[in-house]
């Protein structure tokens, strides 16, 4: 009788078939982590750059503008008077545009090319960890005025020195006040600076004012052909600079263009 051989087939294609399976979920499994990864990456991204577009707009825009600046000499007749200037009055806007301005976080830095006086806010008690000396939010400008060139303390010291004084001129919105200066476009306000030089102190009037004999050496010299520069850096924003050259002579005027 003839054997009757059967041949055994090896199919193994189902194998091939399971590895491709687990491959796939591998690489759908990576997407998945990769694809979480780029999600929450854009997602961090995206805060930062808008934190970094707002903090670049509030730079950009976040400007004062210095229209004018004149001198005052002290005196004490219409021909008695210093023969330097004794006061700045700054007159200051907001670009177009600009963000609120705080002006009790704005710094000025005023030089006669050999003293630099660092002055802030009369109100700001946290740079010397004090406010100006005599310094009062009810009272007028005029009043804070007459105590930033004449008063003084043990820390810092002289309010001259170290202080700066501000006076509304246009608010519409009645945002700016002796306690809180606060700018907004449109606004415009002098800046008050004392720079009484040693030679100028016994003079009982500084324009309309009378400071009784008792003002302030501010270390300053502001001289005829003085090249002056003030920079005004406000919180957040970029720095304004004003810079002029007195002068050769202040004949017999007691109020002096110094800028533009």
């Amino acid at each position: 009788m003839k054997a009757n051989n059967k041949l055994m087939k090896s199919d193994t294609s189902a194998q091939v078939g399971i590895g491709t399976l687990i491959i796939f979920i591998a690489m759908v499994l990576v997407a998945a982590v990769a694809a979480a990864v780029l999600i929450q990456t854009s997602g961090t991204l995206q805060q930062k750059a808008q934190s970094t577009g707002k903090q670049a707009t509030q730079e950009v825009s976040s400007n004062l503008m210095v229209k004018t600046i004149e001198g005052i000499r002290a005196k004490d007749s219409s021909t008695s008077m210093a023969a330097n200037v004794s006061m700045l009055e700054l007159k200051v806007g907001l670009n177009v545009g600009s963000s609120p301005v705080d002006v009790n976080q704005v710094v000025i830095s005023i030089t006669d090319g050999t003293t630099t006086n660092n002055l802030i806010y009369a109100n700001n008690e946290r740079t010397y960890s004090n406010a100006m000396a005599n310094f009062d939010g009810t009272f007028s400008a005029a009043a804070n005025v007459y105590n930033m060139t004449t008063a003084t303390q043990g820390t810092p010291g002289d309010n001259a020195k170290y202080f700066f004084t501000v006076e509304k001129i246009r608010d519409e919105d009645g945002s700016f006040t002796q306690s809180e200066p606060v700018m907004n476009t449109g606004d415009l306000v002098t800046f008050y600076i004392s720079t009484v030089g040693a030679g100028d102190t016994a003079f009982d009037y500084i324009g309309s004012m009378a400071t009784n004999d008792l003002q302030d050496d501010t270390g300053l010299v502001i001289a005829p052909r003085t090249a002056v520069s003030i920079v005004l850096t406000p919180e957040s924003g970029a720095a304004t600079t004003a810079d002029f050259i007195t002068p050769s002579s202040y004949g017999t005027k007691e109020n002096v263009a110094l800028y533009p």
